[in-house]
C-alpha cells in the first residue's frame, strides 16, 4: 500500500496520477487528506481516501495503517510544518510503516533558507525515528515563477532579489514523476535525491517571456528590504513578505541550485524546459498569486 499525504494538493494529486500511470492499482493507493470531501474525485477513481489531519494526531495512525511506503508531504503553513511532521513521523512509527519518503527542499543539508529550516528539522526527526527513509529534496517549482507573470507583462519587468543566482527549478509534474519512480522502486532506504531541473536565472526567465510574447521584458534586481516592501504593498502580511523576499535572496547564495542529475535519471528523460513551462503559463493566462513552494 502506498500512502500519499496532503493528496489533494497540486503536487500530491500529480503523484497519484503518476502512480496510476505506472500501473499501481488505485485500490493500492491511499490518499491521506485533511478533508475527505475534497477528495471525492480520487475516490471515484478507486483510490482509498482516509482522513489524516496533521493537527489531529488521532487521525494519523488509522490513515497510515497497512502502509508499506508513505510519501510525507509537508503542510503549507510556515512555522507549523515541523510540529506537524513530528506528529506524522510518530504516527508512521506506531503504524509500522515500511518506508517514509519525505518531500523537502533541494540542498536541505546546507541551505540558508529561512523557509528551509523546518525541512532540516524534519529530516533529522525522521532519521532519529529509526524508520527506513528516503529524502526527496525538491527544487523550486517552475510554476512559482511562470504563474505570476501578469505584473511583469503589464510593467515590462520581473522584479526580485535573485541577483544572478541560478535556480534549478522543475515543474510539479516532473517532481511528481520522480516521486512516483522512487515510491515504486526497491532498495530506496537511506537514499537522498537532489531533484532539480536545468538551471536558469531571472534574467533568463525575462528573456524567454520577452521572446514568446514579443514584449520587452527585463529583470530588475532590488535590495531585499525594498522587495519585501513591494510584496507587502501588494497585500501580503509583512512577515510573509519578508519570508518570500528571503526566499528570493537565497538564490544569490546558491540555495536553489544543484548540478545533480537525479531528476532526469529518475524520470527517464530531461526535465521540462523553461520555454515549455513559460508557454504553458502564457496559454493558461498568468495569475497574480504567489506560491512560496508550499
Amino acid at each position: 500500500m502506498i500512502t500519499i499525504t496532503a493528496a489533494t494538493g497540486q503536487y500530491g494529486r500529480l503523484v497519484i496520477d503518476e502512480l496510476l500511470k505506472r500501473g499501481v492499482p488505485a485500490s493500492g493507493i491511499v490518499a491521506a487528506v485533511r478533508d475527505p470531501a475534497k477528495a471525492t474525485d480520487l475516490a471515484e477513481r478507486g483510490v482509498q481516501v482516509r482522513e489524516a489531519d496533521y493537527d489531529r494526531p488521532k487521525t494519523l495512525v488509522p490513515a497510515f495503517t497497512g502502509t508499506t511506503t508513505l510519501l510525507l508531504i509537508p503542510g503549507a503553513v510556515f512555522g507549523q510544518r515541523y510540529p506537524q511532521m513530528r506528529r506524522a513521523i510518530a504516527a508512521a512509527a506506531e503504524a509500522r510503516v515500511g518506508l517514509v519518503a519525505y518531500a523537502g527542499f533541494v540542498n536541505t543539508g546546507i541551505s540558508t533558507l529561512r523557509l528551509g529550516e523546518e525541512h532540516k528539522q524534519t529530516e533529522q526527526e525522521l532519521r532519529s525515528s529509526g524508520l527506513p527513509n528516503v529524502m526527496l529534496r525538491n527544487g523550486a517549482y517552475t510554476e512559482m515563477y511562470t504563474s505570476t507573470l501578469g505584473p511583469a507583462l503589464e510593467q515590462g519587468a520581473i522584479i526580485g532579489s535573485f541577483g544572478d543566482g541560478k535556480i534549478s527549478a522543475a515543474t510539479r509534474a516532473d517532481l511528481a514523476a520522480a516521486a512516483a519512480a522512487v515510491l515504486t522502486s526497491d532498495d530506496q532506504t537511506g537514499k537522498v535525491y537532489e531533484l532539480g531541473g536545468t538551471a536558469f536565472t531571472m534574467s533568463d526567465l525575462a528573456a524567454e517571456v520577452s521572446r514568446q510574447t514579443g514584449k520587452p521584458i527585463t529583470y530588475r534586481d532590488l535590495p531585499v528590504d525594498q522587495y519585501a516592501k513591494i510584496l507587502a504593498g501588494a497585500g501580503l502580511p509583512d512577515a510573509f513578505a519578508d519570508l518570500l523576499a528571503d526566499t528570493s535572496l537565497a538564490a544569490t547564495r546558491g540555495d536553489w541550485y544543484t548540478d545533480s542529475t537525479d531528476l532526469p535519471q529518475l524520470i527517464g528523460r530531461p526535465s521540462t524546459p523553461l520555454a515549455h513551462a513559460v508557454a504553458d503559463a502564457l496559454r493558461a493566462g498568468p495569475a497574480r498569486t504567489l506560491d512560496p513552494r508550499g
